[in-house]
């Protein structure tokens, strides 16, 4: 593999988005009625101990971020599209790809899918824009 360098902080910056986007996605006032109803849990009951599920979103995102910019890297891309590109191809080929089986197969929802799925769209390729042209 190629030697690539990590603009760490681009990385933290990319982490730092998954985040905010997550919080907007899953609001009530986006997707997150919704999400709960589908998963069958209180949007109230899920807050109350939040504290180790953001934890852990937190640390994924940061892992997240850094080994799509090792893509990014890889791939020497360095334009907005072309970073998109390589996020979109990242979500089909293993965000969307692989949870669309555990979908099937657990018999959650279609629309549960799409929400969730949607968000990790919406996060890799606006980062793998982000990574692209801030190295």
């Amino acid at each position: 593999m190629p030697n690539v360098s990590i603009n760490w902080l681009a990385v933290l910056v990319a982490a730092v988005i998954n985040m905010v986007v997550g919080a907007a996605w899953y609001s009530p006032s986006v997707f997150g009625k919704t999400w709960s109803k589908l998963v069958g849990r209180k949007m109230e009951d899920m807050r109350s101990n939040a504290g180790p599920g953001y934890a852990i979103t937190t640390v994924a995102a940061l892992v997240q971020a850094y080994i799509l910019s090792l893509f990014v890297g890889y791939a020497g891309v360095d334009t907005v599209a072309r970073g998109a590109l390589v996020g979109f191809m990242l979500w089909l080929g293993f965000a969307a790809a692989t949870s669309i089986s555990d979908t099937v197969f657990a018999g959650r929802p279609w629309k549960l899918w799409q929400i969730n799925t949607g968000y990790y769209l919406v996060v890799l390729v606006v980062n793998g824009a982000l990574l692209a042209v801030w190295r």
